[in-house]
């Protein structure tokens, strides 16, 4: 594993464990030529897969993406990290396990759709806000007003 301090090619296992939720593997490296440690994780692929976006151009599905999007919807709000990392996890093993090497993006944003509606509505109407491309606070509004709060239904 190259270093990200000195870009030097090799460096040494410390450490190693499974995530939390058991889906990676957590590797606490260090460089042989500079010292310096750092982390990576090691997941399973089961498969690639193609997002092919609303105008038909297609792209390589990337789950750090994923979770940057999550994450901004998430911002500010208590929510546990282990939860935003399941669901992230969770909408990749759907993906992975569906068989198909192409998904619409649309499919994948009814899922995060799907899982922020579970975990907390504010982050649930920031993502729709987005993704359903709101234009003005009427769209907010009119969205809200459908949405029920998180543990009431």
């Amino acid at each position: 594993m190259r270093c990200p301090f000195c870009s030097h090619d090799d460096s040494q296992v410390k450490d190693s464990r499974p995530t939390e939720d058991g889906a990676a593997i957590r590797r606490r490296r260090q460089c042989e030529a500079c010292g310096a440690r750092f982390t990576t994780f090691e997941r399973i692929q089961l498969r690639d897969i193609w997002v092919v976006k609303s105008e038909g151009r297609k792209e390589a599905f990337d789950r750090d993406k994923l979770a940057r999007s999550i994450d901004i919807a998430c911002r500010k709000r208590q929510i546990d990290p282990s939860r935003l990392e399941k669901l992230i996890s969770g909408i990749q093993r759907q993906l992975e396990t569906s068989g198909e090497g192409e998904v619409p993006a649309r499919a994948i944003g009814e899922m995060v759709m799907e899982g922020l509606k579970r975990l907390d509505s504010v982050a649930y109407i920031r993502f729709a806000s987005v993704y359903k491309d709101f234009t003005d606070a009427r769209d907010f509004e009119d969205f809200a007003g459908t949405v029920k709060e998180v543990g009431s239904e």
